[in-house]
């Protein structure tokens, strides 16, 4: 797997889920259990694409055409349906969606660096002193999932929270604790024998066996005396929610949510058979059966080095049938409403082309898409300075994402959630809700 240019490997450390499930940890069942008593505000989900690396602004929504050749890039604006707003043409699938979601161009922050910048953009907050990105998790405020998972909680029996086709090591659940981690997939949804090991039983088990709960539950124990004995205030629950990892291995609803070879194959080829196109299929069926939040990393958008040639050959035409299909999907089938999509990285890229014909990070200005849910389609908030590389009106950072999201989901943006040992601590650091989407 290819790393990003601080040289950390981005495979996650947390299995909360397909790995776990038959391991030593207890989140699954916490998960369930801690989630139990929450009742949704507002039946609004979340898909949150993160394009892991950064996303060239000035290559995909906000192209400078005017500016000097080391600035503008090799790229062609495109008219849309909506009057005067453009877009890089080779996006024309995304371009004919354009009245389902809007772009906020006059985003930043002030970091420049992936591991405190994907903290930053996953949780609302930046890290403070202490901080190690090559953690995993690495969270010191809870990712939105975690956040969503918390304060609404699951719909039947699948995840209020699911992270795929891996987790950011920023997508964990931080002073929530484990029961608000994701359910993690770990697996690519476009490899032709995509399954979620969850939600099949380990080759151990016979399957005459599969139904006698009590004898499954007695080969597959997630639960280790010792984690028990440090958690006796919980210990008494420990059955019951033990039971509910196990219903929700078996349950049909989870399982039909999970299984993408029931969608067309018409319909997986608009998507697009790569990792992004075949995440945002799964993320659509995911919030149809009722989970709360899905986040998508998608990488490698770090484009040092050859960014127009890895753009116009592999990056852009993967977004360009996803991110399209997924919105067009969504209205298809009457989801878009209630289903909220943040597109975003964890920066833009440096509006100057470096000498390998790249473009390096760049925290001053990018651009955010959102759509459903609740916003606007074809509106465009703010604009950057002549050559993008920084807002020229009034700028929006992550704080006010974050509350834009929250308030959308029914979250009260000004609600605090509770550390372990009860010391509040606020959802949203200050953010305003981005008024001009709503």
């Amino acid at each position: 797997m290819s790393a990003f240019c601080d040289g950390v490997s981005r495979r996650d450390a947390i299995r909360v889920g397909a790995a776990s499930l038959f391991g030593a940890s207890f989140a699954l069942p916490q998960l369930l259990r801690a989630s139990e008593k929450a009742k949704p505000a507002k039946d609004v989900s979340l898909i949150f694409v993160f394009l892991h690396g950064g996303q060239s602004h000035l290559d995909t929504f906000d192209l400078k055409p005017d500016a000097p050749a080391e600035f503008r890039g090799d790229f062609n604006p495109m008219r849309t349906k909506v009057p005067g707003l453009l877009m890089c043409d080779l996006l024309p699938k995304v371009g004919a969606q354009v009245d389902k979601y809007s772009l906020v161009r006059s985003f930043r922050h002030h970091n420049s660096d992936h591991g405190p910048a994907d903290h930053y953009i996953l949780t609302g907050f930046f890290p403070t002193a202490g901080f190690n990105p090559s953690l995993s998790p690495n969270n010191q405020k809870p990712c939105v999932g975690s956040v969503v998972s918390k304060f609404l909680g699951p719909k039947g029996a699948v995840p209020a929270y699911v992270a795929l086709p891996k987790v950011h090591p920023s997508g964990g659940a931080a002073y929530l604790g484990a029961a608000h981690a994701p359910f993690v997939i770990d697996a690519d949804p476009s490899a032709p024998n995509f399954s979620v090991p969850d939600l099949v039983p380990p080759p151990a088990i016979a399957s005459d066996r599969l139904h006698d709960r009590k004898a499954l539950l007695e080969t597959v124990d997630r639960f280790h005396k010792s984690a028990e004995s440090k958690a006796n205030a919980q210990a008494g629950a420990v059955g019951t929610f033990r039971d509910k990892a196990f219903d929700l291995m078996t349950s049909p609803q989870a399982k039909k949510a999970f299984d993408i070879h029931a969608e067309p194959e018409k319909l997986r080829d608009e998507y697009g058979r790569h990792s992004l196109g075949q995440s945002c299929l799964m993320a659509r069926r995911l919030v149809e059966a009722g989970v709360r939040c899905v986040t998508i990393d998608h990488s490698n958008w770090d484009t040092h080095d050859g960014n127009f040639a890895v753009l116009k050959n592999s990056l852009l035409p993967m977004y360009d049938t996803a991110i399209a299909t997924l919105f067009r999907d969504l209205a298809d089938r009457g989801l878009l409403e209630s289903t909220l999509v943040v597109v975003t990285g964890e920066f833009g890229r440096t509006p100057r082309i470096n000498k390998n014909a790249g473009r390096d990070h760049w925290g001053p200005a990018f651009t955010v898409l959102l759509g459903g849910g609740g916003v606007k389609g074809g509106v465009v908030v703010g604009k950057t300075d002549a050559r993008a590389e920084k807002p020229a009106t009034d700028p929006y950072g992550p704080e006010d994402l974050f509350a834009t999201m929250y308030a959308l989901m029914g979250i009260d943006p000004k609600a605090e959630a509770h550390t372990p040992d009860g010391r509040p601590i606020a959802l949203v650091n200050n953010g305003r809700v981005m008024s001009e989407l709503l």
